[in-house]
């Protein structure tokens, strides 16, 4: 039987090492990506992604054997391929006794069928033991019988020799057959090569181990083509939209196995999704919603008055809402990460929030979740402080494979599965182990983060923001902690310090310079709160509060100028802690004795209530006068 150059040539590496390495070894562990479908010759120089044993049997075809037997620990032992040829001549070599093609077999009699199989002369065969994983409850604790197994496995891979294959006389050899010798396998497929016993393939040079990887970028280019009638309009694509859709095929699913391509063409010819839309199709199999907010004609509208509409909520910040606004553009444009040649799985977009306490940085957070998503319950809280040990990861990304817990996944993990379509806050980021934080790099380069179940969370339609307090105190030489940027600096000044003094930490104290380089330009640095900024704030507040008391008490709350000038007095005069701080002092210094002073009065019968002063006496109990 004569080989296909170019079929050899486009078979993976895994399944060209078998064939070259089939006359010096009697055994292999294929482990890896095992379940995954590979590029499979189907003649005049055409593949076509098919599952492990189509292939392999492809490469056992070529150096012409006869047919190979399939064992798993399920039903059995069954010939392959099909044909009436292959399964008569194993059922006859073998003494197979087949029930609707399958033969149980324990693992005493499987251990005989392997002997029987390596001393075959009569045609080349081989046998691949499949889930060969689940062989036993644990590869390191085997009770008698599966010791006994694996012992007169290993024995076999030493002492089996290749082997001439004379066929009867009445039967030639195949066509183009060579009769140089070559083993007649046995291959062991298995999810880990720690399955098997750590003895096994000890010093055993009998013994070949093949790993199998996920696809390359050419392979999934050839494994795109095949899908391309899947995709709706194909009969109306000009020329050369074949190429075009191979190559964005291929890098929208980098990272993937070849059977993601499979789903999403299938997803895609369901959908009635186009060829030229095949992205759509990809981010579809991936965080499963077919609809993309991302990509939604009425969101440019929004986003051309985001400048309004977040300084409604977030006021005095004008320069840090202006960057903000340009990041977001740029997500709504799909140009996040443009500079690469493979950015498609980055997050929409990142942000990095840095500046005094107080300020708007989560507020912001909020509003642009409103923005985009229309819901501010589409928006993702995690408080980094909660994670500044590092066993807490566990919480947050799940458990390693075989720790208590790892089933249920992460926290974060779950929480991007379930709201795909999200903003994502990491709050005072500086807080979590570093260790915690090696875990955003992969988030930030691939979009991806895989939990302890072995299940993908993907953020390439999240919106990533760190918040940060970073910059505003720094430790002198002798560690002690001084203010480095101060109320009323310019706007510059405290952009340059803050950013300086982020650079540092992640270069210098942490020594992970990667994570800076990932957020890149994004750093967003917030100005303090200055006095007109206070009393916008301060007012809006306050009124706030009127409309509470009207609500509960269907109840008009007015002031004298004077309460209301020293009430502002009172809540603007330290504006160390920012727009909160505002908010802390009108709740003890208003709220509370006004809340005391309305318990305490007859409300029967009124629409309207004065506060006529606000005074605090030597005991700085501060009280309300109502009319």
């Amino acid at each position: 039987m004569s080989s296909d150059p170019d079929a050899v040539t486009l078979t993976p590496r895994w399944a060209r090492d078998l064939a070259r390495l089939l006359p010096i070894r009697s055994q292999f562990i294929i482990s890896g990506n095992i379940r995954d479908h590979f590029l499979t010759p189907l003649g005049e120089g055409r593949m076509t992604p098919a599952p492990l044993r189509r292939c392999l049997w492809s490469v056992l075809e070529r150096q012409c054997f006869r047919f190979l037997l399939i064992y798993d620990p399920v039903e059995g032992v069954r010939p392959y391929p099909h044909d009436e040829a292959a399964v008569t001549l194993a059922v006859r070599l073998f003494d197979l006794k087949l029930q609707n093609g399958v033969m149980p077999m324990s693992l005493d009699r499987l251990s005989l069928l392997m002997r029987d199989l390596t001393r075959a002369r009569e045609a080349r065969c081989a046998l691949l033991v499949d889930f060969a994983s689940r062989l036993t409850r644990h590869p390191d604790q085997l009770d008698a019988a599966e010791h006994r197994f694996f012992l007169a496995a290993e024995r076999l891979a030493v002492h089996a020799a290749p082997v001439v294959p004379r066929p009867p006389r009445n039967e030639p050899p195949l066509p183009g057959e060579d009769m140089k010798p070559r083993f007649n396998p046995i291959l062991w497929l298995l999810n880990r090569p720690q399955d098997l016993p750590s003895w096994f393939a000890l010093d055993n040079v009998r013994v070949e181990s093949l790993s199998i990887g996920l696809p390359d970028f050419e392979t999934r280019v050839l494994a795109a083509r095949s899908y391309f009638p899947l995709f709706a309009t194909t009969d109306r694509a000009p020329a050369g939209a074949e190429e075009i859709f191979a190559g964005e095929f291929a890098r929208a699913t980098e990272g993937l196995p070849l059977t993601a391509l499979s789903d999403t063409a299938q997803l895609a010819d369901r959908q009635g999704i186009a060829w030229d839309g095949v992205d759509d199709a990809v981010q579809c199999y991936k965080v499963g919603a077919p609809e993309n907010p991302w990509k939604q004609p009425y969101l440019k509208k929004r986003i051309a008055g985001a400048t309004e509409f977040i300084e409604k909520r977030v006021k005095g910040q004008t320069q840090a809402v202006t960057k903000t606004v340009d990041i977001l553009m740029r997500s709504v444009m799909g140009l996040t990460g443009a500079q690469a040649k493979s950015g498609g799985n980055r997050p929409r977009g990142v942000l990095f929030f840095a500046g005094p306490t107080g300020v708007g940085k989560t507020e912001l957070a909020k509003t642009l979740t409103e923005l985009v998503f229309g819901d501010e319950r589409a928006y993702l809280r995690f408080d980094m402080s909660e994670f500044a040990e590092e066993h807490n990861g566990a919480r947050l990304l799940g458990a390693p494979p075989g720790y208590v817990g790892f089933e249920a996944g992460g926290e974060l993990t779950n929480a991007v599965r379930e709201k795909p379509f999200s903003v994502v806050l990491f709050d005072e980021v500086e807080k979590a182990h570093p260790r915690i934080l090696d875990k955003f790099l992969q988030i930030l380069e691939d979009g991806r983060l895989t939990d302890g179940r072995g299940d993908v969370a993907w953020f390439s339609e999240t919106i990533l923001v760190f918040t940060s307090n970073l910059g505003i105190f720094v430790e002198d030489d002798e560690g002690r902690r001084s203010q480095n940027v101060h109320p009323g600096d310019p706007y510059e000044t405290v952009e340059a310090r803050v950013k300086g003094a982020i650079a540092d930490y992640f270069k210098y104290r942490l020594l992970r310079p990667e994570i800076l380089n990932r957020i890149g330009d994004n750093i967003v640095v917030f100005n303090f709160i200055a006095p007109p900024v206070a009393e916008r704030i301060f007012a809006g507040m306050l009124d706030n509060v009127v409309r509470r008391v009207r609500e509960e008490h269907a109840l008009e709350l007015d002031f004298a100028p004077e309460a209301l000038e020293r009430l502002k007095t009172w809540c603007i005069g330290d504006l160390g802690n920012g727009g909160r701080g505002i908010g802390n002092q009108l709740e003890s210094r208003f709220i509370n004795p006004l809340a005391r002073a309305l318990f305490n009065l007859d409300l029967a019968g009124r629409e309207r209530v004065r506060v006529t002063d606000v005074r605090e006496d030597e005991t700085q109990i501060v009280s309300v006068a109502l009319d």
